[in-house]
């Protein structure tokens, strides 16, 4: 595997790629750490020199581990359960309420990305066009979302929206007291003992459900890991089986193909069973249960067109022709 790595990187096609941790029963089958230019979001970190505790943007992967934890909160009970009505657990926007349009969204169609609402993020992340840019520069970020205008029926479509996450996570905080950082420790990344993460937050202070987490690799794979295992580390349960279950049921097809489930998507690769989170740059968590197989990549292609290639060549010439 080694080997068809370097030969993979020596044909230039694993541009931008910083770093990946393959694990494969419990076993770790491959790490490597490049160099690279990198951003935590928009703030340049120039060339760095990637290492087992280096932490990296994940970006919209955040978006998969906030439906972890929204299962973990469901199960405790602390959070609406997907079929009941969104805007009643979100108080203060009694004008949006009334509005029998936005009266009909669903915790499931926030957790489905299927809102009905006006939401553009195929713009650069850099630009304030950009919807999730807009949401993290408005005085409330939940009113922006909210107030977006309505152009379908809420589940009609599968449309990518940050702002839904966003929803999720205000739902997890309120429901839990707890900050989004403080409910993923004591519930998640303490247990799978993930000692080292940072949150970024917006400038009101709340961090981003959709795109703030930083993560080392292998603490990312450790996440996929936990979904192999069906939700339990070390013997003990902490994501409820039965919303992995719920959670990785396909729901609505993307605009590219792939099935999408409560905020992962389905899809299949090489002849294998892929559930997959997804992040700009290259950012990936690719398990695939009939391997018992994690593999966590980070890389710094933000904001290009052909990000894709480099995850899945990997995944493709890489891994899965010696996994298999």
């Amino acid at each position: 595997m080694r080997d068809r790595l370097d030969r993979a990187l020596r044909a230039g096609q694993l541009d931008g790629l910083h770093a990946v941790v393959a694990v494969r029963g419990d076993e770790i089958v491959l790490a490597h750490y490049g160099v690279g230019d990198d951003f935590t979001w928009e703030r340049s970190l120039g060339v760095v020199e990637f290492g087992p505790g280096t932490l990296h943007d994940i970006r919209s992967v955040t978006k998969s581990v906030t439906a972890l934890l929204y299962g973990i909160a469901l199960g405790d009970g602390l959070v609406p359960a997907p079929g009941e009505p969104l805007l009643p657990h979100l108080p203060g926007y009694p004008d949006l309420a009334a509005d029998p349009a936005r009266a009909r969204l669903t915790v499931e169609h926030a957790l489905t990305m299927s809102l009905g609402l006006e939401w553009r993020e195929d713009l650069p992340y850099d630009s304030p066009a950009n919807a999730e840019i807009a949401m993290e520069l408005a005085p409330d970020r939940y009113r922006y979302i909210l107030e977006r205008p309505v152009v379908e029926p809420p589940g009609t479509r599968w449309a990518y929206c940050g702002g839904a996450t966003a929803l999720l996570g205000r739902l997890i905080a309120d429901g839990t007291g707890q900050s989004l950082p403080e409910y993923a420790q004591a519930t998640l990344f303490g247990p799978l003992g993930i000692d080292r993460h940072e949150w970024l937050a917006g400038p009101d202070g709340v961090a981003s459900a959709a795109s703030g987490l930083r993560l080392t690799p292998r603490d990312l794979a450790r996440l996929g890991e936990l979904v192999l295992h069906e939700g339990v580390w070390d013997g003990r349960p902490l994501v409820p089986a039965d919303w992995l279950r719920t959670m990785l049921q396909p729901r609505l097809q993307t605009e590219w193909g792939a099935r999408y489930g409560y905020h992962w998507y389905l899809d299949s690769v090489a002849g294998h069973e892929l559930v997959a989170a997804m992040g700009n740059g290259g950012q990936r968590l690719y398990v695939l249960p009939d391997l018992d197989l994690s593999v966590a990549v980070t890389a710094g292609n933000y904001d290009d067109p052909e990000q894709w290639r480099t995850p899945l060549a990997l995944l493709e010439q890489v891994i899965l022709a010696e996994a298999g």
